[in-house]
């Protein structure tokens, strides 16, 4: 059975493809308009499909996954695999849901923290009786370079590169050893926090770029960039 997994971000729209419980491939979507979804249908048949959306996306497109195939809308009706115990569920965007599923599915009746590196970085704990307690929100790494280019008069756009030295010798190195390690120092010392208050827990980073900050990190954790596939994937047999 092959299933469709879309993630609608901030920054880049994406699907997954799953045959079975196989992830067997990760794409971006160029439009993401009616016209691309509906060619994408044709060409790989599924069965199922869910989507994950943080943007104000055209509803058509709803429409057409429905018609197609077996859909759902990821939201806070979703029957998830953990509860929301805060004041307002539905304010809780759907791929912090998703990477919350993913977590409980890998490793259930555990605590989790999730670190997602994407537009803003997200923080979402959830604990080991699979209750999402909450977590923090702050820049994504875009964000920091373009912030420093926006609100400042001379300083220029700077784009990664991970090859950067601790003590920046030009305005260049000296963004990047402030945006990357800074990030670096701000997931470990909040990682740190967490151990704090508790013990025995699971630490997980994804995002595209999750795999460049772990050298960077003195924490112990599990990169892995398709956890939100995979837990919209989990959302998805659960709901259909």
């Amino acid at each position: 059975m092959t299933t469709i997994c879309f993630d609608f971000g901030n920054t880049r729209l994406k699907y997954a493809v799953f045959e079975n419980d196989q992830l067997k491939g990760v794409e971006n979507l160029e439009r993401a308009d009616n016209d691309e979804v509906a060619m994408l249908l044709e060409k790989l048949q599924p069965q199922k499909t869910i989507l994950s959306s943080v943007i104000n996306h055209d509803e058509a497109i709803e429409k057409i996954l429905a018609e197609k195939t077996s859909f759902h809308k990821l939201s806070h009706l979703t029957k998830l695999n953990f509860t929301t115990p805060v004041a307002k569920p539905e304010t809780i965007g759907a791929d912090r849901l998703a990477l919350v599923a993913a977590a409980v599915n890998l490793f259930p009746g555990k605590h989790n923290l999730v670190i997602a590196l994407g537009t803003c970085i997200t923080y979402n704990y959830v604990n080991k009786y699979h209750e999402f307690i909450g977590g923090s929100i702050s820049p994504g790494m875009d964000m920091r370079f373009k912030s420093l280019q926006t609100f400042t008069a001379k300083l220029p756009l700077v784009k990664e590169n991970w090859n950067f030295p601790l003590i920046g010798y030009d305005t260049t190195t000296n963004i990047l050893s402030g945006v990357l390690l800074g990030m670096a120092k701000e997931i470990d010392g909040i990682a740190e926090a967490y151990a704090e208050k508790y013990s025995n827990f699971n630490v997980m980073l994804t995002g595209g770029n999750a795999q460049y900050f772990v050298p960077h990190l003195k924490t112990q954790l599990t990169s892995d960039p398709d956890l939100l596939f995979k837990g919209l994937y989990a959302l998805s047999e659960a709901n259909s």
